[in-house]
């Protein structure tokens, strides 16, 4: 699991410097640097800390941070339902429209 990887591509995606993050979720720039690189794994309170930084439910970032092996058993539909739905859940909270997020 990759949860750095999942961090960073939420990030960039919201066009959001690791300065706007950090002091979004109350974290050191450095900390969270460590975190996107993989060499830090963070606290289940960082974690929720984060994702309510990049306004994406704790579920997408682990979904994102997923290896291929982890989800080997789901199905080719399955996975690219649930991308889609991501997608679109990330699509609506870069618009701000937070309904889509409940």
């Amino acid at each position: 699991m990759k949860l750095g990887h999942a961090i960073r591509l939420c990030r960039q995606h919201k066009k959001l410097t690791q300065a706007d993050l950090a002091a979004r979720c109350s974290l050191s720039e450095s900390y969270l640097s460590l975190l996107e690189t993989g060499k830090r794994d963070p606290a289940y309170s960082t974690l929720e800390s984060i994702s309510r930084g990049l306004q994406v439910p704790i579920s997408m970032l682990v979904f994102l941070a997923a290896d291929a092996a982890e989800l080997s058993a789901l199905g080719a539909d399955v996975k690219e339902k649930m991308s889609t739905a991501l997608f679109s859940l990330l699509q609506a909270s870069t618009d701000g429209s937070q309904s889509a997020l409940v």
